[in-house]
Parts: C-alpha cells; structure tokens; sequence
C-alpha cells in the first residue's frame, strides 16, 4: 500500500451517474452538473445530494425546494461537463448548451428532454444544508425515455476522467 492523498478519495467513492440538476427561480431555468448523490430510500424514494453554497443552484434549490434531476446518457458527456464549467450566474445554460426544457408535472422546474431519465424532485429535509449543502429530496414524480431501455452513463473519477458504464453482472440477490 501507498499514501493516498485526502484531496483524492472522493475519486475511489463516487456515489452514481453524474446527472444534471435544474431549478427554476423567479422564472429562470437553471441547469448544474452534479456527481454528488446518493439514494438513501426505496419507498418514497428518497436521494440525498450535495450542492455547494457556492454554486448558483444553491440558492434556487434552498428557496424554491424544487428541482428536477436529469439522467444524461453518454452521448451527452461533452454537454454535461460543458454545463459543469461555467455557472448560471453569467450564462443561460439551456440556451448556451442546446438543452431543451419541458414542463414537468409536480414541479416548477423543467424536465431536460435529452436526456433519458427525468426525476422531479421536492426537498423533504434541509436539516443538514447549512453545516454540509446536503439536501434530502424526495422523488414525486419520474419519467423515462421508453426508446431508451439500457442506457450508458457517465461516472465522475476527478480531474476530467469518467468511466463509462461498462458489462452488467446478474447475480441472484435478496434486494429489488
């Protein structure tokens, strides 16, 4: 074994596919990229995530309680770290990156509809944002491309390397 740098364990941890997250605030759609998530519960599905206070998002996110999370599938990955590189503050993303924004059900936030997935999201727990920007966000309401039936995502390892979903592994389990 050698010593790992502290700066570098989240490259061995990365929780899931990086997806977009969209917000809407006083009429402005707004789209992030975000690795760190998690789901946390099966019924209601429950996904934690973290969204920096930095990051122009934050503040949507915190006021609105809302958001959409957006599946993309690889064919996206140059849009998704496009997206992640600049901020909402300075650039309408949707317009900048080509994404088209659709009206969700449930919330004010848009579904993106490149990508396969679209999850609509309310905040259920905040309890944790202002030590941690982790955020407690309850699926309402999901959408799936059916055209779409085995998507390849992307998976953040740091410092601009992804790992692409690669071979599926069956193996009788207990879990669903």
């Amino acid at each position: 074994m050698k010593d790992l740098p502290l700066s570098e364990v989240y490259q061995l941890i990365e929780p899931g596919p990086v997806v977009l997250l969209a917000t809407a605030r006083a009429g402005r759609a707004n789209v992030m990229t975000m690795s760190w998530h998690m789901m946390m519960e099966f019924t209601p599905p429950l996904i934690g995530c973290v969204v920096s206070n930095g990051d122009y998002s934050f503040n949507a996110l915190r006021e609105t309680k809302e958001c959409v999370i957006a599946i993309p599938g690889v064919e996206l990955a140059e849009t998704v770290v496009g997206v992640g590189n600049c901020s909402g503050r300075d650039v309408d993303k949707f317009e900048r990156f080509g994404l088209t924004a659709k009206p969700a059900q449930e919330v004010k936030a848009p579904l993106i509809a490149e990508c396969f997935a679209n999850l609509e999201c309310k905040v259920v727990d905040t309890r944790l944002v202002n030590k941690y920007c982790f955020f407690v966000l309850e699926v309402v309401k999901a959408w799936r491309k059916p055209s779409r039936s085995a998507p390849k995502t992307i998976h953040h390892h740091g410092f601009g390397k992804f790992v692409v979903d690669g071979e599926t592994l069956k193996i009788k389990s207990k879990m669903p």
